[in-house]
């Protein structure tokens, strides 16, 4: 009897095991080769974790693996010098620190995805701008409470008060314009046009001129050089005096003036579109650096590089001037680090040179050897400073550090660190977060990710991705908001996934260095797959309702039969290729824009949420606005039928495309804030 049960106990166990060797070795088997198509090697860990628990957007596991941090981005110094003020862009917040005691001692609640913070007149309040709730909220120091709330056109940013304290400037980043508010009345005055995509703006020391700068290039044809613009106008008459073009330039982030206003600094990009990419030496992508425009008559704008020729220093972001004109400080978000620029240097290099020569240091790696003293680091992605009152210490918002840092400009040493309070947690898509911003994964540091994709989106260029052949293949930059669910990747779509995207293609074609750790390929596709947000579409109504006119363009959208009663072919209606609720069917395609310069290849149907906001168009970027793409692209009717459309029904089928909206935004959340207030 005994005999006979163990027999039954070893034949079951064998069973087990035999079926377990049955299913283990063909699932590691078929488990191996669904890694393999993922990840483009074969040699990536086995882990379910990487894609089914990190790559989760929503729901109760991405709560549980993920945290909500402060991520500060601007600030701001009190009137007495013991106070900082510091907007906490992913928390909601302004942030009151208390710089005797080292620590956060109020967090008031504002608008969503706060920019900038300044404080009025006499210090009593803080004015903070609110970049997609399209306001700004005026907060009362005294209580910490807010107290107003302004309205703005779209996406404001940068502030600035006009010289008599009475009206407020706003930035407009989204509608590239100006708002002008009466501070007494809480009305919005006028909008002055500005350049593209500005964010920084500031009032000279005489309080009578007021520069706003742009970010986004003007469009221009392939093989023209780009530049941006920085806006001048009065303060008295608030009307704009000039429009300046800041040549083979984008990405003028932030203005100051020195203390005399002899100057005006901006920093900037120089972007090397033109250039092959196979091109490593002399910063194949980038070149990074500052403007400065002389204040007079006919002053001259100089672009001098703060990149080395074996260095290089992206992303600059902000720049000050200590209050007695000798010092500046340049923040370098890609490399972690601040740059100390000697003042007296660069008037001397500026009054010793030929305009000849000013004009070939905006290319000159060796010229930064000349004043800038010294580069102090800093915490993950350093953003916005701000000096005491005195100049004697410099205050830096470190991103994605959650702290501030605290420099003396004397010794040019970090004294101390505050720590904002956010989680301790490092989590795997903030460490992605990280490295997307930090350049030390390419050749001698010439660029972050964050470098071409500007918030997270795109810049607006279009690069000569050469390949065997020179000159072949242009590309215009996609977007990465929301691109999680609409793999494939790359215009061509020859990578399934972001972890292809980023993986070895990635070092090969752009880095030109050893390719992501597995670790750290996984942490970068987390952030890309589920840290990276669209904006609220600013051509949606918040509840979803179309106007009549895009009522009518959303019908032409999704007609099946032309003008002339002919039924259209089904690959050939618009709603075909490009269906809610990502508005592509993702697969390949081929519209009729191959051009003698393109390999002959079908393109991956782009996804048109936001489409309003990524101009130029194709995969070329030779569409400079959606309505080129029908008029000018489309001789054929190759790209969907719309010859036999009037110019008023093709706008309006484009009024209707410009509403199309992220699925994973909640419109009505626009316009909408909440304030409370956290005594620590």
């Amino acid at each position: 009897m005994i005999m006979k049960r163990l027999h039954k106990k070893y034949w079951a166990i064998g069973f087990l095991g035999v079926l377990g060797l049955l299913i283990i070795f063909p699932g590691h088997k078929l488990a191996r080769e669904h890694v393999n198509y993922r990840t483009g090697v074969e040699d990536h860990p086995l882990l379910c974790s990487n894609c089914h628990l990190y790559i989760i957007k929503d729901g109760f596991i991405a709560k549980m693996v993920n945290e909500n941090y402060l991520s500060p981005f601007n600030l701001v110094v009190s009137k007495d010098g013991s106070q900082v003020y510091v907007v906490a862009q992913e928390g909601n917040a302004l942030l009151t620190v208390d710089i005797a005691q080292q620590k956060v001692v109020n967090k008031i609640g504002v608008g969503e995805f706060p920019h900038s913070v300044i404080l009025s007149q006499d210090g009593l309040k803080a004015y903070v701008s609110n970049q997609w709730s399209d306001n700004v909220s005026v907060v009362d120091l005294s209580t910490s409470k807010v107290i107003d709330t302004l309205q703005t056109a779209n996406g404001p940013a940068g502030l600035a008060l006009t010289a008599d304290g009475r009206s407020l400037y706003v930035v407009n980043s989204y509608s590239s314009n100006v708002s002008v508010i009466d501070l007494q009345t809480g009305e919005e005055l006028k909008r002055l046009n500005v350049g593209n995509n500005p964010t920084g703006i500031e009032l000279s020391p005489d309080k009578k001129t007021v520069i706003v700068t742009g970010r986004r290039a003007q469009i221009v044809p392939y093989g023209n050089p780009v530049s941006t613009e920085l806006t001048i106008f009065n303060d008295s008459s608030q009307r704009v005096t000039e429009y300046k073009s800041v040549v083979s330039a984008h990405m003028a982030e932030n203005v100051t003036f020195t203390p005399s206003g002899d100057l005006a600094l901006v920093t900037l990009m120089r972007p090397k579109n033109l250039v092959p990419s196979i091109q490593v030496e002399r910063g194949f992508m980038m070149n990074h650096g500052i403007g400065i425009i002389e204040q007079k008559p006919n002053g001259r704008i100089i672009q001098l590089l703060l990149d080395e020729p074996n260095a290089f220093y992206p992303d600059p972001f902000d720049i000050v001037v200590t209050p007695d004109g000798k010092k500046a400080f340049v923040s370098h978000a890609g490399v972690d680090c601040i740059s100390v620029l000697d003042m007296d240097s660069i008037r001397a290099l500026i009054n010793s040179s030929t305009p000849e020569t000013l004009d070939s240091y905006a290319n000159n790696l060796g010229v930064s050897s000349r004043f800038v003293v010294k580069r102090i680091k800093t915490g993950a992605n350093p953003k916005g400073l701000a000096l005491s009152p005195d100049g004697k210490r410099l205050f830096v918002a470190e991103q994605l550090e959650d702290r501030i840092a605290v420099i003396n400009t004397e010794s040019l040493e970090t004294i101390s660190t505050i720590d904002l309070g956010g989680p301790k947690k490092i989590t795997v898509s903030r460490r992605g977060h990280r490295l997307f911003a930090n350049a030390g994964h390419t050749f001698q540091n010439q660029y972050s990710c964050y470098t071409c994709h500007p918030d997270y989106h795109e810049d607006g260029l279009v690069y000569n991705m050469a390949s065997k052949d020179m000159g072949r293949n242009l590309t215009n930059t996609q977007s990465l908001r929301e691109v999680g669910k609409t793999a494939p990747f790359k215009w061509n779509g020859k990578n399934q996934t972001v972890f292809k995207q980023d993986g070895i293609r990635f070092s090969t074609v752009l880095t030109r260095t050893e390719q992501f750790s597995y670790s750290d390929l996984d942490a970068i596709t987390s952030f890309i797959m589920t840290g990276i947000s669209y904006p609220p579409n600013l051509q949606n109504h918040p509840t979803g309702e179309l106007t009549e006119a895009q009522v009518r363009g959303k019908e032409i959208y999704e007609r099946k039969i032309d003008k002339a009663g002919k039924p259209i072919p089904e690959s050939n209606r618009c709603i075909t290729c490009h269906p809610a609720p990502y508005y592509t069917n993702l697969k390949l395609a081929d519209v009729g824009t191959l051009v003698a310069s393109d390999d002959s290849i079908q393109f991956d149907t782009p996804h048109l949420n936001n489409i309003y906001a990524s101009p130029p168009y194709l995969h070329d970027g030779r569409a400079a606005t959606l309505e080129e793409i029908w008029t000018k692209y489309n001789p054929t009717d190759k790209h969907g039928v719309a010859n036999d459309l009037t110019k008023i029904e093709l706008n309006e089928m484009i009024e209707y495309l410009k509403t199309l909206s992220s699925p994973g935004y909640d419109q009505s959340l626009k316009g909408k804030f909440h304030a409370e207030n956290v005594s620590n």
